[in-house]
């Protein structure tokens, strides 16, 4: 079993958000109920891979670095339908994704927010218009290199991913205070 479920492990944002955050968001958002609070239920990484279709083994590159920065191992997408222009044909492997929640959704959190955000190149923040109008956030990034857990020497395939940040909120309002509160950087308003 787990060491980490063993032993009452709470990651340290849970337990921000459970002690202190939910508190304040509740005065915040005006809610009567803590329940009503929004939290992240969700992050899902996903890479594609369009040159995989000429070289399989950029599979197992992206494979090993997506599993050393989530602590997950990626699931494989498929191609839906065939799109000849790309020499794509239908079920053929397209790209990687995963999907955190529990203990491990938080940990990444933390490590992206904390570690990684600060080393892209020109950071001024996270942009405040990447809602999708139902609570959740998307980002992208250009490359792998800013997660501290990729040795720089030894990338092979430098790649890209989207970050969907998937929460409770009923109205992106809500969730960008959630996500403000759990120390996301967004840049400052205009």
């Amino acid at each position: 079993m787990n060491k980490k479920k063993e032993s009452g492990y709470k990651p340290r944002l849970k337990q921000f958000f459970s002690d202190e955050l939910r508190q304040l968001l509740v005065k915040q958002l005006g809610y009567a109920n803590m329940y009503q609070i929004p939290e992240i239920k969700k992050i899902v990484i996903n890479v594609g891979l369009g040159d995989a279709v000429n070289d399989p083994k950029i599979l197992e590159i992206v494979r090993d670095d997506l599993a050393r920065i989530t602590g997950q191992i990626p699931v494989p997408t498929r191609a839906k339908r065939p799109i000849s222009n790309f020499k794509i044909r239908k079920g053929m492997i397209i790209g990687l994704k995963v999907t955190l929640r529990g203990a491990r959704m938080y940990e990444f959190f933390d490590r992206f927010v904390n570690f990684a955000a600060p080393r892209i190149r020109d950071f001024r923040g996270f942009s405040r218009d990447s809602f999708d109008g139902r609570g959740s956030y998307n980002v992208g990034l250009s490359e792998q290199t800013i997660f501290p857990e990729i040795e720089y020497d030894k990338i092979k395939k430098v790649f890209g991913m989207d970050i969907a940040i998937v929460t409770s909120a009923k109205k992106d309002g809500d969730a960008l205070a959630l996500l403000e509160g759990m120390g996301m950087p967004f840049e400052r308003k205009k």
